[in-house]
């Protein structure tokens, strides 16, 4: 293997804060080289910096390709040196076709006009190339969260790179696209090309990485090849400490039935006149945690934005603490105790141009108001209080939460659900792109809500996680409600048994 790739002494600096603090790194060809680290570690800033997203005006120190000193000023002087890069947050045009997209800024032409034909016909190509049976004429707006992914993947893969950059590819991705993801990269990767993943997820990274370079708190921390070190190695070097307990479960005392759907019928989002889900019915207890297991497309987010009043339900009802209660908005379930973290926190969580005091308080503005006009003392007052309480790592409760790592801008999200004290907690991918070390806080939260009293639902695609942490599971496929469990008497397999039934 040559070195392809050598960034020399880089140092990044925002308002406030030091991102990347004299960090080197390096990568050869023909492997796969993981690099982790906390949510704002400066993984993600290291990288834009190498796609041109950040100018070299804007850090400083060195970058390499191929032994040349490189300077890029955008992210179109990065792209003609071969380095492709594919962002955590899905950004393409949704009403534009898949082969539009595929082929940006670089639509075929014939006689001063776009060749469709030719370009569908190489958009096919790299379809095929990620697994993808779709039109290349479809509208990208009715694909998947999952499918869209991979269209961008196929974009970066159509402009020939010699490094390619995936940043958290597989947090939209069922447990089968990812596999099929990380076959395309493994052949990439026979073929000579550096693939650089950025990853929380240390299962993948540990089956599927070559070596492993660790950031902490914009420094590197360590290198080494994969067969060298441990889980344990690895997460230590992450988190500056010794976790010995992934999830924090504990026991506590469930109570009365604090929140209960009886007969839920939801459309579905992308077919007219069909349900996504057809009457289904469960409950959750006070200081009980419910997980909703379930494949991409069974529903589960649509279930819960209905019963939040986010979008609308074909029939169902709801009781909270056996009364049966109205939804029609969201306005209505905050007012009855329900909050909702929804999946996608930079569509529905976050205000990004706001700062952490402003998301903080915006669904309790009463609270910190007096005679009806915003009281500055009590949004701070209010906003500490709950900065501290999630740990969330920030120059200061001003900060604007567009400048916050993926991780802390969902503690953000977090916060300003906690501040409104709800009855019931509905998690929706709470950990999604979120590092261990978050992650551990994040559970050891959800258990102090719960020996609150408080409901929790929680809707995960990571099982182990779903296992670990609820107290029992219900499986959504084909419609229904396929199983119910205690989470001690379930195991992955029987959960993919029930994820995977028609009816």
């Amino acid at each position: 293997m040559n070195k392809i790739l050598e960034m020399r002494n880089i140092t990044k600096k925002f308002p406030g804060v030091i991102a990347l603090d004299n960090v080197s790194f390096e990568a050869y060809t023909g492997e796969i080289l993981a690099l982790c680290g906390e949510n704002g570690a400066g993984k993600s800033t290291l990288m834009k910096i190498l796609s041109g997203s950040y100018p070299h005006s804007s850090y400083s120190g060195e970058i390499y390709i191929n032994g040349q000193k490189c300077v890029f000023s955008n992210a179109a002087q990065s792209e003609k040196t071969g380095i492709a890069m594919i962002y955590q947050e899905i950004s393409m045009h949704l009403d534009v076709s898949v082969a539009e997209n595929l082929f940006l800024g670089r639509w075929f032409k014939k006689g001063g006009l776009i060749d469709w034909a030719s370009m569908n016909n190489e958009a096919m190509k790299y379809l095929e190339m990620v697994g993808l049976d779709i039109s290349p004429s479809e509208e990208l707006r009715n694909l998947s969260a999952s499918q869209q992914q991979l269209i961008s993947i196929a974009r970066a893969l159509s402009k020939n790179p010699c490094i390619l950059v995936l940043d958290e590819p597989t947090s939209p991705l069922t447990l089968n696209e990812s596999d099929n993801l990380f076959r395309i990269l493994h052949k990439l990767k026979e073929q000579g090309m550096c693939i650089i993943l950025i990853s929380h997820k240390l299962d993948e990274v540990f089956d599927n990485a070559d070596c492993i370079t660790v950031l902490r708190d914009g420094k590197t921390i360590s290198s080494n090849n994969i067969v060298d070190v441990d889980r344990n190695r690895v997460v230590m070097d992450m988190v500056g400490r010794e976790i010995t307990s992934y999830y924090p479960k504990e026991i506590v005392d469930i109570g009365d039935v604090a929140f209960e759907v009886k007969n839920l019928s939801v459309p579905h989002p992308y077919t007219a006149n069909k349900l996504i889900v057809e009457d289904i019915s469960f409950q959750v207890r006070k200081g009980e945690i419910l997980g909703i297991a379930g494949l991409v497309g069974a529903g589960r987010s649509e279930s819960v934005n209905a019963l939040f009043g986010k979008t609308k339900k074909a029939a169902g009802e709801v009781f909270i603490d056996g009364l049966r209660v109205n939804i029609n908005k969201p306005a209505d379930a905050i007012s009855n105790g329900i909050a909702l973290l929804t999946e996608d926190r930079k569509a529905d969580g976050t205000v990004a141009m706001l700062s952490i005091k402003e998301n903080t308080t915006l669904a309790s503005l009463k609270a910190v108001s007096k005679s009806g006009m915003l009281s500055s003392k009590q949004e701070r007052e209010h906003t500490k209080e709950y900065f501290e309480k999630v740990k969330i790592k920030a120059p200061s409760i001003n900060t604007l939460v567009q400048q916050l790592s993926g991780g802390n801008q969902q503690k953000v999200v977090l916060a300003k659900w906690l501040m409104r004290r709800p009855k019931v907690l509905i998690l929706d991918e709470p950990t999604r792109g979120v590092d261990v070390g978050a992650k551990y806080e994040i559970y050891k939260i959800m258990m102090e809500l719960v020996k609150q009293g408080i409901a929790i639902i929680m809707i995960s695609s990571e099982l182990p996680e779903l296992l670990s942490m609820s107290d029992r599971v219900i499986v959504l496929a084909g419609g229904g409600v396929q199983g119910e469990m205690e989470a001690s008497e379930c195991t992955q397999e029987i959960i993919m048994q029930y994820a995977t039934l028609s009816t």
